[in-house]
């Protein structure tokens, strides 16, 4: 994808080709000059990679478009655990290079719940300065901004634009579920007040295995949809059919702009696959991408395989589909854990989640690898 040529939002606002509301500043937390904010304690952050940048390469005008996001890996120094940034930095370019769309920070896979506020700042403003400084500026990134209260889940996505996040990721509270009002009243009263006070356009994150369960209806999913600052969904429920229903609701029709560009390629509500395993099944019926782990460790396989589909080689997307969809197999059984020992045992870094998750043994780490070789041949012949 071609670098867009768009120029910084005018201070005091943040506007994209989505209707964003308007943001007034909150105290800024001092990231971009390479300061820890003064909410929290210092933590011993590695300080080895810079955070400074100018605020308007941090604030530019990115819009979501169809592709591979790729929810990003949190890395750890040994022994410390502290945030080791330059692989963080490293593995950022890594994706971008191999033609992905954008990023997401704080996801699953990125560790968020292992992170402090401060933490999860560093690892966005980290981010964003490492696609600045190698030439993809114009790449968005997603910053998981889910917390169990209305308050703090604004606080985190005032926090992610403050480092550079152009759109926030949020789940549903779940913890105290039995008390909800009925008919979801309750989980749409949350977004909608979230979205009103977000300063960056809110995606829906409909994980029933991170919130007990708890799983958003078509109904509930199109009803939020239309906020002015709800622009998306991530569906890692794997329900192919919600998938149809959402795409066939949220999609508009607009005449093609300059350049040819239709509303599909420019839609007003993004509509994700949250694993990779059903990427083609996706894009079938009108989804717009993937929102995958997976894409850690392969990211040209998932790339090429939306490319072959575009271009309407099916039976060529199908089977290199056999070969991702076994590799993500391998990705769920393991989680975050799996994935980094993949990492590390293919592409040398990795390293190990922050405890109290367990550290795999040898006989472990070399399942994970063997688990992940036939997608990481495919990968290295792209």
């Amino acid at each position: 994808m071609a670098p867009h040529n768009d120029a910084p939002s005018p201070s005091g606002s943040y506007t994209s080709g989505f209707n964003r509301m308007p943001y007034r500043p909150v105290v800024t937390s001092g990231l971009m000059t390479g300061q820890l904010g003064t909410a929290e304690p210092h933590s011993p952050l590695s300080s080895s990679f810079s955070t400074s940048s100018e605020t308007s390469d941090f604030h530019m005008n990115r819009p979501l478009v169809p592709g591979v996001y790729v929810p990003t890996m949190c890395f750890f120094e040994e022994g410390t655990e502290d945030v080791d940034t330059e692989t963080i930095a490293r593995h950022a370019v890594r994706l971008a290079r191999a033609g992905v769309t954008g990023l997401a920070t704080q996801g699953s896979n990125g560790e968020a719940v292992h992170l402090t506020h401060a933490e999860r700042q560093l690892v966005t403003v980290t981010t964003r300065k490492a696609l600045n400084e190698s030439g993809y500026a114009h790449m968005p990134i997603i910053v998981g901004c889910g917390s169990q209260s209305t308050r703090e889940t604004i606080q985190l996505c005032r926090e992610a634009w403050e480092a550079g996040g152009d759109y926030a990721l949020v789940l549903p509270p779940s913890y105290y579920a039995p008390l909800f009002a009925p008919a979801s009243e309750t989980v749409t009263s949350f977004f909608t007040a979230v979205a009103d006070a977000s300063p960056i356009p809110i995606i829906i994150y409909n994980f029933p295995g991170a919130v007990g369960g708890l799983d958003l209806s078509s109904d509930v999913i199109v009803q939020l949809s239309r906020h002015p600052n709800i622009v998306g969904v991530k569906l890692t429920c794997g329900n192919t059919g919600k998938l149809a229903r959402v795409v066939a609701a949220t999609r508009k029709s607009s005449p093609s702009t300059a350049g040819g560009n239709s509303s599909q390629n420019h839609p007003d509500f993004l509509v994700l696959a949250g694993s990779a395993d059903f990427t083609l099944q996706s894009l079938v019926v009108g989804g717009h991408g993937i929102l995958a782990g997976l894409a850690n460790i392969a990211p040209k396989a998932c790339v090429r395989t939306m490319q072959l589909y575009s271009e309407g080689k099916v039976a060529e997307a199908q089977a290199m589909q056999e070969v991702v969809a076994q590799g993500d197999w391998t990705a769920i059984q393991g989680g975050v854990v799996g994935v980094k020992s993949g990492l590390q045992g293919w592409m040398g870094y990795g390293g190990h989640a922050r405890s109290p998750l367990p550290r795999p043994n040898a006989e472990q780490a070399n399942k994970w690898k063997e688990g992940f070789r036939e997608l990481v041949m495919l990968e290295k012949s792209l």
